[in-house]
């Protein structure tokens, strides 16, 4: 960040002195006098004439930064330096964990941005690195009218205290399922039989194998994949941690039914996880029926569709019975760096989340947001993208809670693949690993 002062002119000032003895001492007061005004006029023409200069930094992820998500970003910055003369704002767009790891080391550097873009799921590692501005006073100084704009959910998860807010909730997303249609029919599959139970999904996947072809990633490889079978099952108080008494909350049966679904799964899938590019690969080559993602894979799979004829279309992730469905939900934020720039950034940030940039946003690539207002808006409340974001959430558990509180020791999750793994392996049987589990993970937590 910059400040800086420009003059239009430069001052100039002679003074010339008198004689000794050339005055008296009245004239030489009255001499004094008129200097001192002429300095202050001087000054004062100065400052008349002078523009103040601020630049700040902005992070956002990588995909936010090219496309027609930078296009948007820009268009964002370009009008608020339009409504602020002076300010000068540098986008720079970053992979996940550049966001990150760049906001930890700057804010121990003192070389930190000024407003940035992360996810929740990362909250208290920028909280515990001092990474994050407390912007309660300024949030409360907003209009109501700007305020309630927004999910009060969402906002409570950046207000760990009510003394303590560190961001101002942005985009959002819920998982679901992509479906290759041309694989499904050479399977002999008709996309119009229902999918909503797990009996259903895998007498489908056992189809797609029989003909040749892969059925889903390898759901055993991360803990986002095993999240979005268990959320069928768990309700909120069975998932995360509990940080005051160490203890992880999640159910031992559910978790074990959770296990032996994978297992069933495994032997249909491609050997890859569901963030591996060959997943993706083979689901736009037409190798893969499912896919289980965000909405962020989206663009990906339009572009194979305009370019190579991709069908494809999107369900809800199966449950183990009607009306039950899986996946995980996560959200991203702005927040506000602790420069000299605070004040500004914060400004900024909540123009950029603010409803009619977030109806742009949301009308332009589908994406699910916080903003209440702006997803309502009949402009994009009916977009067939952010419907299924809509109605997935609604679904799903949070990816890490809570937020701004606490972080996981790196481990933990960890241990939720290995134990996976294990049961895939025919090491353990799916109880044996639940309980397993559980009791590692509470480990992890006393020791952290």
């Amino acid at each position: 960040m910059q400040w800086m002062l420009h003059s239009q002119s430069d001052i100039e000032m002679s003074v010339q002195a008198g004689q000794p003895n050339a005055q008296n001492d009245k004239e030489d007061d009255m001499g004094m006098r008129t200097l001192s005004f002429g300095i202050a006029t001087a000054v004062l023409a100065a400052i008349s004439t002078t523009a103040w200069s601020q630049t700040m930094e902005y992070w956002v992820y990588s995909d936010f930064g090219t496309g027609k998500a930078g296009e948007l970003q820009r268009t964002f910055i370009k009008e608020f330096e339009d409504a602020n003369p002076g300010v000068k704002i540098n986008l720079s767009a970053k992979g996940n964990n550049d966001l990150t790891a760049g906001q930890v080391a700057g804010a121990a550097s003192g070389d930190i941005p000024d407003v940035f873009m992360n996810s929740t799921a990362v909250g208290s590692t920028l909280t515990a690195a001092n990474a994050l501005h407390n912007i309660k006073e300024m949030w409360d100084a907003m209009p109501e009218d700007y305020r309630s704009q927004f999910n009060p959910d969402l906002i409570k998860l950046c207000q760990p205290s009510p003394t303590e807010m560190y961001c101002i909730p942005y985009t959002g997303y819920g998982s679901f399922m992509f479906r290759n249609l041309a694989v499904l029919r050479e399977a002999g599959i008709d996309p119009n039989d229902p999918i909503e139970t797990w009996d259903q999904w895998l007498a489908q996947v056992e189809k797609v194998t029989a003909a040749g072809k892969k059925a889903v990633p390898d759901m055993s490889l991360t803990w986002w994949s095993i999240v979005d079978i268990y959320s069928a099952l768990a309700d909120d108080s069975e998932w995360g941690a509990d940080f005051e008494n160490n203890r992880t909350l999640l159910n031992e049966a559910k978790y074990a039914e959770t296990l032996d679904f994978i297992a069933k799964l495994a032997p249909h899938s491609t050997g890859t996880s569901i963030w591996d590019q060959t997943s993706t690969d083979l689901f736009i080559s037409n190798e893969l029926a499912f896919s289980l993602n965000g909405p962020w894979l989206n663009p990906a799979l339009e572009e194979a569709k305009e370019k190579n004829g991709l069908e494809y279309d999107w369900v809800l992730v199966p449950g183990p019975e009607a009306g039950r469905h899986g996946g995980v939900q996560g959200y991203e934020f702005i927040g506000v760096g602790p420069t000299d720039n605070a004040e500004m950034a914060f400004k900024f940030a909540a123009h950029v989340a603010g409803k009619e940039q977030m109806v742009r946003w949301a009308g332009a690539l589908g994406r699910f947001n916080s903003n209440d207002a702006a997803l309502n808006d009949p402009a994009v409340k009916d977009h067939p993208l952010l419907a299924i974001t809509r109605e997935a959430v609604t679904h799903s558990l949070l990816n890490k809670p809570p937020f701004f509180k606490d972080a996981y020791p790196s481990d933990y999750w960890q241990i939720m693949v290995d134990n996976s793994n294990a049961v895939i392996d025919g090491d353990m049987t799916a109880a044996e690993a639940a309980e397993a589990t559980i009791e590692q993970l509470n480990e992890v937590l006393e020791d952290r």
